[in-house]
């Protein structure tokens, strides 16, 4: 049965190469998507789909319902653009002055409208439900999953799977890790109040230079000295921001950094620090300092079997050797919501390829992918949907799978 399926996906490419395309010219940035679900809910308005839109605000929601009972499984996909101006000179370049597709969420988007329309073709035959989650907002704080979780998008979801494009992994690659594959992302922000004046005069003044530079130096302590070695944590000042005049000792400074974290227990221990070092850092040199400490997204943690469902799909459909368990990062992703409420795992699915200059990492000015990670992308969810569904009972033909990726 998933032969006619993949064969049907083939059938649809460039279809889907159209759709990612015009996403492509026309970007829209986090909670500002207007054009792109109006287009998303068309499209699947005409599978025959139930369609919920403003879905915890610019989500979009598509429903299919088998023909035969079961459970629901859910497939997700982003579709925010990025504040980044289009350096690429291909026919599909963003007509949008300083916003883009750089992430891959325009191929995510038309990848999961193929699946849609292939499962709706078959939906007599489908044991369960499938419902397709296409999200707002990935790239920006808070994020739009928080808010289509609580507008209901999980309800009655047994399972989720979602899929990233990458331009680190060859097209035909796909990776996988079961726990911990990206972390938890929070930012802070410092700003340090002294007592300003002449720089020949030092000793007039609370320098709040000198004080901030101290408290970059000492915030390199908590992960080397708080933190246990065997857990992984990154502390990053990454802006310092000071007077302007050689001969001036500014009035006040400010920083701001980022912390990474896996484990919930090291998070709370690097903010606690975080807050204590700055504070006797700073008064006890004579300075006033405040604090802002902003939780990002959490941890993004794969369940263990539903990592391996798709490990083993993936062996079958691209062979053992493209068929890769990758090691934990230190980005994020806010797909770690839904995997708090549901079963799940977050894959990769590799669109390198230097024959198109398809080599620029994410949120690169020159970004781009082999669209035909589509096609990969599209024959892991569909083999992940049945084999679910069908409680592994149906599996991929090697043989077939093993030879390409489609024109």
């Amino acid at each position: 049965m998933l032969q006619p399926m993949f064969d049907r996906l083939e059938q649809l490419f460039p279809e889907l190469v159209d759709f990612r395309r015009d996403l492509h010219m026309y970007p829209e940035l986090s909670f500002q998507e207007v054009k792109t679900p109006k287009k998303i809910a068309e499209y699947l308005r005409k599978l025959g789909l139930e369609v919920k839109t403003g879905v915890g605000g610019n989500g979009v929601l598509g429903i299919l319902k088998g023909g035969k009972p079961g459970k629901t499984v859910a497939l997700r996909a982003d579709f925010d653009a990025l504040p980044i101006q289009d350096e690429k000179e291909v026919a599909y370049k963003s007509c949008v002055p300083g916003v883009m597709h750089a992430c891959g969420h325009d191929v995510h988007t038309a990848g999961l409208l193929g699946v849609a329309k292939v499962l709706s073709e078959h939906r007599a035959e489908l044991p369960g439900t499938v419902v397709f989650i296409h999200q707002f907002a990935e790239e920006l704080l808070p994020g739009g999953a928080i808010s289509m979780i609580e507008a209901g998008c999980l309800d009655g979801v047994d399972v989720i799977y979602c899929a990233h494009v990458s331009s680190e992994h060859p097209v035909g690659v796909v990776g996988v890790k079961a726990g911990y594959l990206m972390a938890a992302a929070d930012s802070f922000s410092i700003q340090i109040t002294g007592k300003g004046g002449h720089g020949a005069y030092p000793h007039k003044t609370i320098d709040p230079l000198v004080i901030g530079s101290q408290l970059v130096l000492n915030l390199q302590q908590i992960v080397s000295r708080r933190v246990d070695p065997l857990q992984a944590a990154v502390l990053t000042v990454g802006s310092f921001q000071a007077g302007k005049a050689f001969n001036v000792i500014p009035h006040s400074v400010s920083l701001s950094g980022t912390v990474r974290t896996f484990n919930e227990d090291v998070r709370q221990t690097i903010e606690t620090s975080l807050r204590q070092i700055t504070k006797t850092t700073c008064e006890g040199a004579g300075a006033t300092v405040t604090v802002e400490y902003e939780r990002g997204y959490p941890a993004v943690c794969n369940e263990e079997k539903e990592t391996e469902r798709i490990h083993q799909l993936a062996k079958l459909l691209v062979g053992e050797e493209q068929a890769k368990v990758l090691e934990a990062r230190m980005g994020a992703e806010d797909f770690a919501y839904y995997l708090q409420k549901v079963p799940g795992t977050f894959f990769y699915v590799g669109g390198r390829n230097p024959e198109i200059n398809a080599t620029y990492p994410h949120h690169h000015p020159m970004f781009d992918v082999d669209e035909r990670s589509m096609l990969v992308t599209g024959k892991l969810f569909i083999s992940a949907v049945m084999n679910y569904l069908t409680e592994g009972k149906m599996l991929p033909e090697v043989q077939e799978q093993k030879v390409g990726l489609g024109s």
